[in-house]
């Protein structure tokens, strides 16, 4: 979350991450105390929220200062659980898609990344506390699904 006149900077994302064990990258209930920490100390006219485009794909069993995971594209995730055949489940609290897959050499892996559900849950925290608008990382990454949610859902006018 950056405050657009300031110079302080509130991340709701990266709550899984490279080099920490698998859960969402930024699960709802953890994205909405960054955004009430954040309008304790500026306007929320002022903040833009902070989205993710992308998940980690990390190979089990998880060991701290060991297991490292890969960083995806939403579409990459979904593509995976095709190639292995396997269900995306979907957490109600973190509000996140997440599956499960096993390897051409027999090693597990846990996936979480985001998808339209995922991305409107986040975007729906604007209105309810009155935020500026949103920001994404990163863009770079192809998700379709991304653009139809936000038409659907606000006004878009590029930023200044």
């Amino acid at each position: 979350m950056l405050c657009g006149l300031c110079d302080k900077m509130y991340h709701p994302y990266e709550w899984g991450y490279t080099y920490g064990p698998p859960m969402a990258v930024a699960p709802l209930p953890n994205v909405r105390r960054v955004v009430e920490y954040a309008l304790s100390e500026i306007p929320a006219g002022k903040l833009w929220l902070g989205v993710p485009n992308y998940g980690y794909d990390w190979p089990l069993p998880f060991v701290q200062g060991e297991s490292k995971a890969t960083s995806i594209s939403n579409q990459y995730a979904v593509q995976l659980a095709l190639r292995y055949n396997v269900p995306i489940q979907y957490d109600q609290t973190a509000q996140s898609p997440w599956f499960r897959y096993t390897d051409e050499q027999g090693r597990e892996h846990e996936v979480w990344f985001e998808d339209a559900r995922s991305i409107q849950a986040k975007l729906a925290l604007i209105p309810e506390y009155g935020l500026y608008g949103a920001g994404y990382w990163n863009l770079m990454r192809p998700f379709p699904q991304n653009w139809v949610v936000l038409a659907d859902e606000y006004s878009i006018r590029p930023g200044s």
